[in-house]
């Protein structure tokens, strides 16, 4: 193979082991690392651990180690920029210097614009050849919601919902189970699982008791519950509080003797209960966002019910949808939406394919704001 094959070749192995951190890795990125002698033998590989524990780079220096095998003068591919600060863990860069890698192979630059460069400027001030690039587009995929946090301050807000061909979420008289088949629903827990939170409003909590965690498959930590309830109606023994984790209630009501001894009853099931009123008397969306992000939640996934769906949409807050179509009709029924909409189709806001794939019976839609 050429020098550019190489490099391809071992950063797809790169991005497989980054794949392997998509449930495990949130609020810290999705990453992977290879480690290859010169003549293209895989030395060691790995990727990031739960929050707080190793980095993809020095997973990979630990295997190489525990097969023993010498990196210096070695390659490590690696589809992130090795972090070059202080946090809860030392810097990748000082540790692949520290073991002699020779050359590091990156897909992409660290987008947070306090680090970002300096990991490649120290790996370079050490005499480490550094070449970015390879594998760019999958490396920016597996992170889409870590890049808009560290960007722009917010997650990436992905919205879910089921529903008939002719677009119905449920039946008029609220009956959803299922319009779906099984294989969808399980797909639809495989997102959820990759999401640092899920987002509901107590609509949904009232009318259906969700737990909404994640059952159908082995999953190494529970996505955060963000649920949004203006006047805080939400019961103390809601079915959402059953799985152990952080649970973020944002209410909107003026503050009152009342108001405040439902909060202390849902503090008192370990939520955290945010006031966060807006002009309209709920809680405002936008300022929501801005505090998820600073809460560190990368991926926002949305399963609500139409009002709380429909705000979203009309505040044109949502960045991506996920839709998964039955091949079946209702005839009528409550829509995924209620939202006001355009008032002429020129105005309608256009989103663009990403993918289209069959799900067991069903197909899933994924589409995205251009």
């Amino acid at each position: 193979m050429t020098h550019p094959q190489m490099d391809e070749f071992f950063m797809a192995q790169a991005l497989a082991q980054a794949e392997q951190a998509l449930l495990l890795s949130s609020p810290n990125p999705r990453v992977g690392c290879v480690i290859t002698s010169a003549d293209g033998q895989v030395l060691g590989q790995g990727f990031t651990q739960q929050a707080g524990g190793a980095h993809a780079e020095v997973m990979a220096l630990r295997d190489a180690a525990a097969r023993g095998h010498s990196v210096r003068g070695a390659t490590a591919y690696v589809t992130l920029e090795p972090c070059a600060h202080q946090g809860r863990t030392g810097p990748c860069c000082d540790a692949l210097v520290a073991a002699g890698i020779a050359r590091v192979v990156a897909s992409l630059g660290d987008p947070n614009p306090l680090v970002g460069g300096q990991g490649f400027a120290r790996l370079r001030a050490a005499g480490v050849a550094v070449d970015v690039g390879p594998g760019a587009e999958a490396a920016h995929a597996l992170n889409i919601g870590f890049f808009r946090r560290m960007e722009h301050g917010l997650p990436w807000v992905r919205m879910k919902a089921a529903g008939s061909l002719d677009g119905f979420t449920a039946l008029p008289s609220g009956e959803s189970q299922w319009i779906t088949a099984a294989a969808a629903r399980a797909d639809g827990q495989i997102w959820r699982a990759r999401a640092c939170a899920v987002l509901t409003g107590v609509g949904t909590v009232l009318a259906d008791n969700p737990r909404l965690d994640v059952r159908a498959l082995a999953t190494p930590r529970q996505p955060q519950l963000v649920l949004l309830d203006s006047a805080l109606r939400t019961p103390p023994d809601a079915a959402i509080f059953i799985a152990p984790r952080a649970c973020l209630i944002y209410f909107a009501a003026p503050l009152s003797p009342e108001i405040e001894a439902r909060r202390a009853a849902l503090q008192a099931r370990g939520a955290r209960v945010i006031h966060l009123p807006g002009a309209d008397g709920r809680v405002d969306l936008r300022a929501l966002l801005r505090n998820l992000g600073a809460h560190g939640i990368n991926e926002l996934h949305v399963e609500a019910g139409a009002r709380l769906n429909g705000a979203l949409v009309q505040a044109n807050l949502v960045d991506e949808y996920l839709l998964y179509l039955a091949p079946r009709l209702l005839g009528a029924g409550r829509g995924l939406a209620d939202w006001s909409g355009p008032s002429h189709l020129a105005a309608a806001a256009p989103l663009a394919w990403h993918s289209m794939e069959r799900v067991g019976e069903d197909v899933r839609l994924v589409l995205r704001k251009p």
